[in-house]
């Protein structure tokens, strides 16, 4: 991870599901990594600085979901890339070389791609049943791990992955397990 280790807890905002997630920083370990995702929040810019802050006190890794002009306003550490803009990689990488640059997958192929981009870790969902609005059909431990065995970069665990499911993940290879609601409590 070009010098940076990539934390085994990551975090993903929710504006919906997560309406107070200063509580759930507040509460991570030291090393965890946070995913902020404003959606078009017209706040967006005011709420991700107080958030980097915070996380980069607490000694978080802070990336910012999709938006790569707003990480480099609120001093974020990095990106996550929807799978649709994983090629974008590559661009960000050249010009913040010392980003940490996350894509979304959904396939074998989309972590493929994911690599091929420079991405430094893929995050595979979802992996059990989510209560997120756009999930697919879980993919299930075993195929996560089919995934993990062949990708040749961090693969992280996203979707559906709580207390009780995140045992389902022992032996997969997971490089991290990430979370939206789970971390609530």
């Amino acid at each position: 991870m070009r010098g940076k280790r990539l934390p085994r807890l990551f975090f993903f905002t929710d504006p919906i599901r997560t309406p107070e997630p200063a509580r759930v920083l507040a509460r991570l370990p030291r090393g965890a990594g946070v995913v902020y995702r404003a959606f078009g929040a017209a706040d967006a810019v005011a709420q991700g600085r107080r958030l980097a802050r915070l996380a980069h006190r607490r000694g978080l890794l802070f990336l910012v979901g999709a938006d790569a002009g707003l990480a480099a306003r609120i001093g974020a550490d990095g990106v996550h890339l929807p799978e649709r803009l994983a090629g974008r990689a590559a661009g960000l990488r050249a010009k913040r070389p010392r980003w940490i640059l996350t894509c979304a997958a959904h396939s074998t192929s989309a972590v493929t791609r994911a690599r091929r981009a420079g991405a430094d870790a893929a995050f595979v969902s979802p992996v059990f049943a989510s209560a997120s609005p756009s999930a697919g059909a879980p993919l299930g431990a075993l195929r996560f791990a089919r995934i993990v065995r062949g990708a040749r970069l961090p693969v992280c665990a996203l979707g559906g992955v709580n207390a009780r499911t995140a045992r389902a993940l022992t032996g997969s290879g997971a490089a991290a397990l990430a979370a939206v609601e789970a971390l609530l409590d």
